[in-house]
């Protein structure tokens, strides 16, 4: 990196560094498994969501195949039987608690909270540049951080799960809206996020559902769909931040 480069992450110590630490430490911290999972359980709760359609289908019949083909797996292999059945458990808990509606919406309600935090934080770097034609700051600051990557890949999957219109547009937290418009259009952001899309539309999704629809036992396919697709975010993340450059 050059010397004139700002860097994602800035010096210990700075101005902008424990601000940049906070964002990215609230913004890495939701829980995107469950929203994305809770966005294919309930398509309703979306609107032009990227998700194909059959999803819901054929994630709901293979949760509910888990349990008999957990039993019969079990008696198959008598000396994995505990280990095994302690996992799928998990995951079987884990997946319910995110097709339960309450449970669901008390998290997408905690993300309005962190969302509304984000909206007033982007309102301070306006003010903090009111002259016209000043160059515009971006979440933290001047440059462009760490913070500002978590920031435009959590944008992205909302909009990706169909719920980016429940939280800006048409008047609500009208400086999130003009900051992924703005994130849209940085040359990197399109050169990678394209990239990622791609990963996750023309590779993850289909790849999960033809395993899904073959003949090994159903919770297989449910365990490799939910944790392709729910994993993608955090691929997508990393992946963004090794490709970031500053444009």
């Amino acid at each position: 990196m050059e010397e004139h480069t700002p860097k994602l992450i800035p010096e210990e110590g700075s101005t902008y560094y424990h601000r940049v630490q906070h964002y990215r430490e609230l913004l890495d911290s939701l829980q995107m498994d469950a929203y994305t999972h809770g966005c294919i359980l309930h398509p309703e709760i979306t609107v032009d969501s990227h998700i194909p359609a059959y999803a819901t289908t054929h994630i709901r019949t293979q949760i509910g195949n888990t349990e008999s083909e957990l039993k019969k797996l079990a008696a198959e292999n008598p000396d994995l039987k505990d280990a095994y059945i302690a996992k799928q458990r998990r995951l079987k808990s884990k997946l319910f608690d995110h097709d339960n509606m309450k449970y669901l919406k008390k998290l997408l309600d905690e993300l309005e909270s962190v969302l509304d935090q984000v909206e007033t934080e982007l309102q301070r770097r306006i003010e903090e540049t009111p002259e016209e034609g000043s160059q515009q700051a971006w979440l933290c600051g001047e440059f462009f951080s760490i913070a500002d990557v978590s920031l435009a890949v959590t944008l992205h999957r909302l909009k990706f799960l169909g719920l980016s219109r429940r939280y800006w547009g048409n008047g609500i937290r009208v400086n999130l809206e003009t900051y992924y418009e703005r994130v849209l259009n940085r040359p990197t952001f399109r050169r990678v996020l394209g990239h990622v899309n791609n990963i996750l539309i023309s590779a993850v999704l289909p790849t999960a559902f033809r395993v899904a629809k073959k003949k090994a036992p159903a919770f297989v396919g449910a365990t490799l769909l939910i944790g392709l697709i729910g994993g993608a975010t955090y691929l997508a993340f990393n992946y963004f931040k090794k490709r970031l450059v500053v444009s």
